[in-house]
């Protein structure tokens, strides 16, 4: 049996006709038991299975008309990104000149900055950081946001400092949320985990420290990248989640990494990521305790840039 893509089993119902298929014809085939699907008013599915989603982004695409973009948690899965908000509708981009509203499962949004897409799959969609931010404005909640945000950063699909300029040049709705939430990457840290960790900080009244970055000796060998570090007081704070120690070879990379910590005289606080949400007031007194031991040994000789 040969199939048609997907690209060719969604077209309008005008352009049937066009070809020479009578209306009356596409409404019969469309009907309940019929081989055909409206999937949209005027688009229609040449085939009665559930659409694909390449086939519900082709169908939003042609309800969008010349030079619609797909853009929002459609745009960033067509990207490779996985920690995403299960939305089912379509997001879709149109020029702000022209006149047409959501239907069915498509949202159409009207802007006067219509990304240049990339083509994923054969679909425009728009570049990460302009998805990212069109879903974030979408979504009530800042966890989703978070986790959204920090997947693209962490897997390098965008930098923090490219969310920032999106959200600074796009429309100011809906962006209390993301800002709040981006504020944390744009300090350095790559997670949802850590974001939260950076919060406590904060609160704590301890002194600015610096995420993930690289610790060496005096004699320029590697040491650790702490989740969180105190340069003043050499104090490390590790957010150590047991998903990242579920094989050997983590747990050893774990216990070699606090080795290296006691060797150097670093003081190293480690912390489970849900802690930070169902006892942050004890973690607070923790990191309180950590500081307070560090404060009270001379600060060992360690740097924060390899020296050669």
């Amino acid at each position: 049996m040969i199939t048609c893509p997907d690209r060719l089993e969604v077209v309008r119902a005008a352009d049937l006709e066009e070809i020479g298929v009578p209306r009356r014809t596409i409404s019969r085939r469309c009907a309940p038991g019929g081989p055909w699907r409206a999937l949209l008013p005027g688009i229609v599915l040449l085939g009665n299975g559930v659409p694909t989603d390449e086939q519900r982004g082709r169908a939003a695409l042609l309800h969008g008309r010349t030079d619609a973009v797909l853009t929002g948690t459609y745009a960033l899965r067509r990207h490779g990104l996985e920690k995403l908000p299960g939305e089912e509708e379509v997001h879709v981009l149109i020029p702000a000149s022209r006149d047409i509203t959501d239907v069915g499962f498509v949202h159409v949004e009207r802007t006067t900055r219509l990304p240049r897409p990339h083509l994923r799959g054969g679909l425009p969609v728009a570049p990460v950081p302009r998805a990212v931010i069109d879903s974030a404005r979408r979504l009530t909640s800042e966890d989703e946001v978070q986790t959204m945000m920090a997947e693209a950063v962490q897997r390098r699909f965008c930098t923090p400092e490219m969310l920032a300029d999106e959200l600074d040049r796009g429309r100011t709705t809906g962006t209390a949320m993301p800002r709040r939430a981006l504020t944390p990457l744009l300090a350095g840290a790559k997670s949802v985990a850590e974001a939260d960790a950076w919060r406590l900080w904060r609160r704590s009244g301890l002194p600015a420290g610096r995420w993930n970055v690289p610790i060496y000796d005096v004699h320029g060998r590697y040491i650790a990248t702490p989740d969180f570090w105190c340069d003043e007081l050499a104090l490390a704070w590790e957010i150590d989640s047991y998903r990242y120690h579920t094989s050997f070879d983590d747990y050893r990379a774990t216990v070699a990494r606090n080795a290296r910590y006691v060797a150097a005289g670093i003081v190293v606080l480690q912390t489970l990521p849900s802690r930070l949400r169902t006892e942050p007031g004890k973690v607070a007194d923790e990191l309180q305790a950590a500081f307070r031991t560090a404060q009270a040994r001379p600060r060992p000789n360690v740097l924060l840039k390899r020296v050669a």
